[in-house]
Parts: structure tokens; sequence; C-alpha cells
């Protein structure tokens, strides 16, 4: 996984009629996706591809009334020279255990998780973007209590899907975000489920994300989420990670030094990009800290970043704490976020050799001839 990987003539080209200049997260076509079941009995059964986009369900499955589901986001990428690249699957399987296993569901095993999204990824290659665009394949795997149980008790019967979405181009492309604190809604509590990404923890914030990019209420582009004790701490944007950059002269070298700041929550989800960014910082020879964050320490920052999986690395050029009558501005696309975003893609499109091991080349051959469902 550390060297460029070896040209696979065998994986269809991208879909000719697909159109790869828009961004949509509605509907999209693609060939089907995968599914396991678990039982007691059996535990859980070898991948499955089906071409449908719908699931056979049961109306009283927990996943359905209880909240009883945990979900992952990762990416594909096409190279130059015709390969995809899966981006840190390894770290997606283990974070899903973790959200299974705090909400009571048997855990998907690395192994079959992996070979889930390959089958996917896989039997859908024509969908991974061209190679010169920004976007991806996006991925989604899901768990979720599909038995029929109708008291709050653990089914009989789990399912794993691994559903996929093609995305010619990043969601928020080089544009820049402007952030509302929210400040009337506690998106998770201390010990909660927040730091799992669990379904709960997103559909209640829909409203409020809506309400603030209404024009007539200033046109927010995210909200940011501090902790529900104290409402001074951040714990993350609604739907990505928060990263804040400062620089100072260091008075051995006289040179500017870089600090990275990872916000800390026990009610925020471990970003994967963040924590992928942290190690990319380091490698720079950037000083990286991980702690709590606090609202007044924003002046500190000369860069704000919102990271994550659909969103990759975007500038907030503004921070608006509404109680306080605050205005927190960033440099908008700095030199952090270039050289951070720069290499960031550079590796994920295979343009330069990943010494992190961190995108992992389509396994092709082994699933291609997969049966059908």
């Amino acid at each position: 996984m550390g060297s460029m990987p070896a040209t696979n003539a065998r994986i269809p080209p991208p879909n000719p009629d697909y159109q790869w200049d828009k961004y949509s997260t509605k509907r999209n076509n693609v060939n089907g996706h995968c599914e396991c079941k678990w039982t007691p009995e059996t535990g859980w059964s070898e991948p499955e591809f089906v071409t449908s986009p719908y699931l056979q369900l049961h109306g009283l499955a927990p996943g359905l009334h209880y909240g009883q589901h945990v979900y992952e986001g990762l990416q594909a990428r096409r190279t130059q020279d015709n390969n995809i690249l899966i981006f840190r699957p390894e770290a997606n399987a283990q974070r899903m255990q973790q959200g299974a296993e705090a909400i009571s569901m048997p855990a998907v095993p690395e192994e079959l998780f992996l070979k889930a999204v390959h089958l996917a990824v896989a039997r859908n290659a024509e969908f991974v973007p061209p190679a010169d665009y920004t976007g991806s394949l996006y991925i989604r795997p899901l768990e979720f209590g599909s038995g029929c149980q109708i008291g709050l008790d653990q089914p009989d019967e789990y399912m794993f899907c691994v559903f996929v979405h093609p995305q010619g181009i990043d969601l928020y492309g080089n544009g820049t975000l402007r952030a509302l604190v929210c400040e009337d809604f506690d998106r998770a509590a201390t010990r909660g489920t927040g730091s799992f990404k669990v379904g709960g923890n997103y559909a209640p914030v829909m409203k409020w994300s809506r309400e603030a990019k209404k024009p007539e209420n200033g046109g927010w582009g995210v909200l940011l989420h501090v902790d529900s004790k104290t409402q001074t701490y951040i714990d993350e944007f609604s739907s990505s990670g928060f990263i804040a950059l400062s620089t100072a002269l260091d008075p051995d070298t006289q040179c500017e030094r870089t600090t990275v700041v990872l916000a800390t929550s026990p009610a925020a989800l471990e970003s994967i990009t963040a924590v992928t960014v942290s190690e990319l910082a380091s490698s720079f020879g950037w000083e990286v800290v991980k702690r709590q964050v606090s609202l007044d320490e924003l002046t500190n920052f000369s860069e704000v970043l919102a990271v994550g999986t659909a969103a990759g690395l975007v500038s907030v050029s503004l921070i608006r704490h509404e109680s306080t009558d605050r205005d927190f501005k960033f440099v908008e696309n700095g030199p952090g976020y270039q050289k951070l975003s720069k290499m960031l893609k550079d590796i994920k499109h295979g343009r330069v050799l990943d010494t992190f091991g961190w995108c992992a080349p389509l396994r092709y051959e082994e699933f291609v001839s997969t049966k059908e469902g």
C-alpha cells in the first residue's frame, strides 16, 4: 500500500453518459449495492451484490423505529493510469465497529467490511469519476437492526449494506464557508452518542441548518456546535470536524512555526479526515495539538478548517457568535489550507507516493466476477 499500484487495464473507464461536472446528493442510478445478514445461529453472511437500490425490510425493524443503526462514509478515486484507490477503509471499519458496539449491535469484522466495500466499488467501477475530476465515488456502509422487534430489545437479525454514490466534483470546491455557532440546540450530550456515527446525531440538526442557511437569517453555510454543559467549548461543525491553525515566530530559529489544533470533545466524532490532516501536518514538521478549544480562543487562530469525507478540507472565513455579537474572522484559503489540501488530494488521486499507506488499491479481479444477487 505504500507504493504506486500497477496499471490495471481490466478496470472499466468512467461512464461516458454520466454528467461528471455536476454535484448532486439526490438519486443517482448505479449498478447496485452489497448486503450481508447476521443471525445468532449463522453470524455474518458473505457479501452479496444486489442489482437494486432498494432493501427488503420488515416494517417493525428497530433500525426504523428506535434508531438502531450506524453508518460510515469513505471514498474511491481514479488515478491517471486507471487504477482505483479507496481511502483509509480500515479506519472506517474500526470506527463502525465502535459505533455498533455502542448501540448493542454485532460488530462487522474488518475483513468482511473490506470485502463488501471492494465488491460494491468493483461492481460500480464505471461510476468512479475520471482522474482529472476532483470528486469521488462516495461509499456509504450502513448497519442496522433489521429483524422484527416491537419491544426495546435486540432483534434476531441485523443487516450490513454498502451503497455507493458518484460525485464528479467536491461538495464545496475551492469555496469558503461562513459558520454560525448553534446556540438554540445541543447536538449531543457529553455522555451520549455524539462520538459515534449514528443517525440520531444528525437528523435533529437538519431543522437548524435549514433555518441558518436562509438568506433572511444570514445565509450561513454551516453550523458550529458547542458542548451542551457550558456552551463554551467547540464540539464540531454539523457535518465535519474542526481544525485551527496558528503561526508564530520561533525564537530559536527565527523562522515561522505553524501549529495545528484539533478540537477534541467526548460528544464529537473522531474525524478520520482530521486525524489524516494531523498526520500530514506532523510530516511537514508542524506542531500538532489535540485538546479542547474554547470559543474565546478563536481570536488566536489565523485559519480554521472544516474537514470531513464529503467536505474534504474547506476554509472557514468567519464564525459568528450571535449572543455575544462577535465575529471571528480568518484567512480565506490560507497557506496552511493550501499546503494540506494539495497534498491530501495528490495522495488520494495517486499523484504522489503514498508513504503513509492510506490508499487501498481496488481488489477488482477478486470481486468483478462475483455472482449477482
